[in-house]
């Protein structure tokens, strides 16, 4: 059995707490290596590395650390598909959608080639007689990465690209359910010419995290996963005294007007909530058809392509639509919500629940499910399904259907099709969630923006990478100064003002 241990000091090291956790192979059910869980020594450990390493990586001037991101990015554009096989195996996503994983955080990487300009600080000449003012923006020190099993490359990447670019030296706790791609990332890393200890990867559980916490050594913490976690991680971080920038789940809302085009719409959908078997925090999980004529007419349009989902193994090529999800404990628990579904009342128009594929009986797969006339008390409604599934509410009008994601406790993404420029407009200035797409179902920000949720879907002042990555890894030191005159003028005793 494939044993998968630690990356700390820039070197592979294995696991000695005696706790490991198994890493299954998502499309055939069956177990391909174990990662070892960390124990307190060990992230002591990796926590000390990093401290040691971090003050020359930080005395290192901008331009040289940004060469090391430039040269890492040629790197994951060579070993692209080495890295998206690897994610697809132990994921279960398609080779198509692990590339794009990966090109999503390589996009990031090469944003942060750009951080002599990100951490040029603000300077003001003459602010009084003889003084000069001026800003410096510096690096907090350790900081650390808790990061999901939906995209084990761009996450990670996304978090610890703009840390170690503000000279910062960080600990990176991956997904135990898909760890093989985290530690690559760091060899790449190494390869770049990081400095041993500027990266490390500890895997590990929720003893892990919990050290990670409560270390007076890290100073911030970045999290992505469920909401419950999220604002676990966010009370204790922040009680122990460090930054934390924590983003939860999601219920993206995407509005169809009536005079928007319908098969553009459904497209839209079928891509936006199916793709990666629904397990990502942006995809599209409830459609809002405006009118009754709109939404008979997008039923009929979804369901036969709901139906004609080609479902299958990273191995059976590219034009397999997703695959399958990542345990077998996600998938009973997307097949119970849906039974939920069907108990409440909802009208289960495609029923893929008993989906199974020759050759594949033991893999976590599914079918696309769609429901029709879903309500806001229904728990399918009300809950982050992360799973295959679609739910159609519908709404008299536009002020109905905004209403849905204005109340609902999530904040992540919603979109609107629409015709309309005046619609669409009122829509982006009165909806409170944080990424909006206008006739875009997936409304991720491209690198040079940022990336967050609201309300229940992210807790913290600043947003994933763009501008805020930068911020949020760094801290502004202000300088007030004044050389001497050779005038001998004695002490002053009152509070200095602009004379």
């Amino acid at each position: 059995m494939r044993k998968i241990g630690h990356f700390i000091g820039g070197k592979h090291v294995e696991g000695t707490s005696g706790r490991y956790a198994d890493v299954f192979n998502p499309a055939t059910g069956e177990v391909e290596a174990q990662v070892a869980l960390a124990s307190q020594a060990e992230m002591d450990a990796a926590i000390a590395n990093a401290a040691a390493a971090q003050p020359a990586w930080a005395a290192t001037n901008p331009q040289r650390r940004a060469r090391v991101m430039m040269k890492f990015v040629d790197l994951l554009n060579r070993d692209m598909d080495k890295l998206a096989e690897a994610l697809s195996r132990e994921h279960g996503k398609t080779l198509p959608d692990a590339k794009g994983d990966v090109i999503r955080g390589l996009e990031v990487a090469e944003f942060c080639i750009g951080a002599p300009h990100m951490l040029k600080g603000e300077f003001t000449e003459g602010a009084g007689p003889g003084i000069d003012m001026y800003s410096m923006r510096q690096p907090l020190g350790v900081v650390a990465g808790i990061t999901p099993f939906n995209f084990p490359a761009m996450i990670p990447m996304w978090k610890f690209c703009p840390a170690i670019a503000c000279g910062n030296a960080f600990i990176l706790k991956p997904s135990e359910r898909d760890p093989s791609v985290p530690i690559m990332l760091a060899e790449l890393m190494i390869e770049a010419g990081l400095p041993e200890g500027v990266l490390n990867v500890v895997n590990g559980d929720k003893s892990a995290v919990d050290a990670i916490l409560d270390d007076e050594t890290i100073q911030a913490v970045g999290f992505v996963g469920s909401t419950p976690i999220a604002q676990y991680v966010y009370a204790r971080a922040t009680a122990s005294g460090k930054r934390a920038q924590c983003f939860g789940g999601a219920k993206n809302h995407m509005i169809i007007m009536p005079d928007a085009d319908l098969d553009q719409a459904a497209d839209a959908l079928i891509g936006a909530g199916y793709g990666a078997a629904g397990e990502r925090c942006m995809a599209v999980s409830v459609a809002v058809p405006v009118g009754e004529s709109t939404a008979n007419a997008l039923i009929e349009k979804l369901a036969p392509k709901v139906e004609a989902l080609k479902i299958g193994p990273y191995t059976a090529g590219n034009d397999v639509d997703f695959g399958p999800l990542v345990t077998k404990e996600a998938l009973a628990r997307v097949k119970g919500l849906v039974d939920q579904g069907v108990k409440e009342g909802a009208k289960l128009v495609v029923d893929g629940r008993n989906f199974s594929m020759q050759g594949y009986e033991n893999g976590f797969f599914m079918g696309g499910c769609l429901f029709d006339n879903v309500t806001k008390d229904m728990e399918i409604y009300k809950t982050e399904i992360f799973g295959p599934v679609l739910s159609v509410v519908r709404a008299e009008n536009y002020e109905e259907a905004l209403d849905l994601p204005l109340s609902h406790e999530y904040g992540n993404g919603t979109a609107i099709f629409t015709r309309d420029g005046d619609t669409a407009r009122d829509f982006a200035s009165r909806i409170n969630i944080g990424m909006v797409g206008i006739n875009v179902p997936i409304p991720v920000p491209l690198a040079y923006h940022t990336f967050g949720g609201w309300k229940k879907s992210g807790f913290g002042d600043l947003n994933q990478h763009g501008p805020d990555g930068f911020k949020f890894y760094t801290r502004t030191k202000t300088v007030t100064s004044r050389w001497p005159s050779g005038l001998k003028d004695g002490a002053e005793f009152v509070i200095p003002t602009m004379k």
